[in-house]
């Protein structure tokens, strides 16, 4: 029988958030942490997502903690570059002695009589903590579609969620499904290399060009230099925080100046009419997720590279490859799904049972909600890092999952200084909290853009992103409001 382990904290998940989390409760003295991870390897996205391409689309030096400078190599970083980084910041921190791996979270329990959370693993046991933050991240959970005949096919197959290194494609026929983030790296790493490349796409993406440089040897030691890398943050957070107006509130500034500059791109590196016809979206730009490639375009216009739209999509796979809509048989040797990632409605993958023993997914069965994106009425020192409306288009993911640090500090920091065991937020806060967003996401392009994205819930609300400058959502964060509260 295994022991019972306790903790005063409980962290699921190791990539930047659970990191993030861990660093600032040390700093507060809060040491009784247990890092939770269910792969053999810490790290999260940038150790798991190794397809060949990897890269980070917002800027490095900004896309990084901001107490850890780093002197990276080149304006965005690769994969590799960023699993260095995440390993040294998890060994300059101790991270590794108080992490479990293998650990995959089967449930968590809250226990209302000692007033602990109950987590249990697969594999490595229970453990109970007085407070408990996920931090598995949205993008954890690949989603493959089930198409017919899907597991009659006897070539090779993997999502770029967990690539088969093992498998060589060069010189092979290879489709790759989806034309999202990861397809647009993917697909020019990889196109010079195989014999025939089919891209499914189910609806074009904008695509701008990715303003990438390398930094030279002196570069990289001023940005070791704290000041001199504060001061080059801030430079690249204004610089990206003006896209928020576009996004928000005019329509016409994202025509005029990003979608120009977009069609412009097109017109320039698609000389195929045919070609570039399929690739012109039909809803505003930033409706969904805007592609940074210089590289994209042309890897599409290969001759080896054939481009399917909605017109020529999948109708079911058997067992040499793809039966297309339009009745033409493709043999393939490798089907790369890029698929994305069920990232709202199973933003938490395992069951979270709450006080009166009330479930996460009966309370989010219309579309998932939280007071700050963070915490959740009827679930007591739960914090949920990048959760509901957290999502920021225009800047780096961690400088918003930092913000959330202050909020979930100052919590537990309440707790200490009233001797109280929980803290949960009110349902009329959280309620209040959730009406501004989503009254606010109105004004957005993410609500009115003319497309469907995964930024929206089968709901039809957008629960992946916040509707505003993401420096809002750090005063909000920043300012803990015991009235919005209940101790006990």
């Amino acid at each position: 029988m295994q022991t019972k382990q306790c903790y005063r904290v409980v962290i699921i998940g190791s990539g930047f958030g659970g990191q993030c989390a861990a660093i600032r409760l040390q700093e507060q003295g809060v040491t009784d942490i247990r890092l939770l991870e269910r792969r053999d390897f810490m790290g999260g996205t940038w150790c798991q997502n190794s397809y060949p391409g990897a890269a980070v689309d917002v800027q490095s030096p900004l896309y990084s903690i901001s107490s850890e400078p780093y002197a990276w190599s080149q304006m965005f970083a690769e994969r590799d570059e960023l699993q260095q980084y995440t390993n040294e910041v998890i060994d300059k921190h101790g991270l590794r002695d108080k992490t479990t791996l293998n650990a995959n979270v089967k449930q968590v329990l809250w226990n209302e009589g000692d007033k602990r959370w109950v987590v249990e693993t697969d594999a490595a046991g229970t453990f109970e903590a007085q407070i408990l933050i996920n931090a598995s991240g949205p993008l954890s959970t690949p989603v493959i579609p089930d198409f017919p005949g899907r597991d009659t096919f006897k070539g090779k197959s993997f999502h770029t969620n967990g690539w088969d290194h093992s498998y060589d494609y060069r010189g092979k026929k290879v489709a790759i499904v989806g034309s999202g983030a990861s397809a647009a790296q993917v697909i020019p790493a990889i196109a010079g290399d195989v014999a025939e490349l089919h891209v499914f796409q189910r609806s074009p993406h904008w695509v701008l060009p990715r303003p990438d440089r390398k930094f030279s040897p002196f570069q990289r030691k001023l940005l070791g230099i704290k000041l001199l890398h504060k001061l080059l943050r801030w430079t690249i957070y204004w610089s990206l925080e003006t896209r928020v107006i576009g996004f928000k509130y005019s329509k016409l500034m994202l025509d005029l100046v990003a979608g120009r500059v977009a069609l412009k791109t097109l017109e320039k590196q698609v000389p195929d009419p045919v070609l570039r016809k399929k690739l012109t979206p039909d809803f505003t730009i930033g409706c969904k997720r805007v592609i940074l490639s210089s590289t994209l375009y042309p890897a599409l216009s290969r001759q080896n590279v054939s481009l399917h739209d909605k017109q020529d999509g999948i109708s079911e796979i058997n067992e040499s490859g793809i039966l297309t809509t339009t009745g033409k048989q493709l043999d393939v040797d490798l089907i790369v799904w890029s698929t994305g990632y069920d990232a709202t409605d199973g933003m938490i993958s395992y069951p979270v049972i709450g006080r009166d023993n009330k479930s996460l997914a009966d309370v989010w069965s219309e579309y998932p909600r939280a007071y700050l994106g963070t915490t959740i009425p009827g679930f007591p020192n739960l914090f949920v890092v990048t959760g509901p409306n957290t999502g920021i288009g225009h800047t780096s993911a961690i400088f918003i999952i930092e913000s959330q640090m202050k909020y979930i500090t100052n919590s537990v920091q309440q707790l200490d200084k009233l001797g109280k065991q929980a803290v949960e937020v009110s349902a009329e806060a959280e309620d209040e909290y959730t009406q501004m967003v989503h009254s606010e996401m109105e004004k957005t392009v993410w609500k009115s853009g003319g497309c469907t994205s995964w930024y929206k819930s089968k709901s039809g609300h957008v629960v992946a992103m916040f509707p505003g400058f993401s420096f809002t959502f750090r005063r909000l964060a920043n300012r803990f409001k015991a009235k919005h509260h209940l101790f006990s």
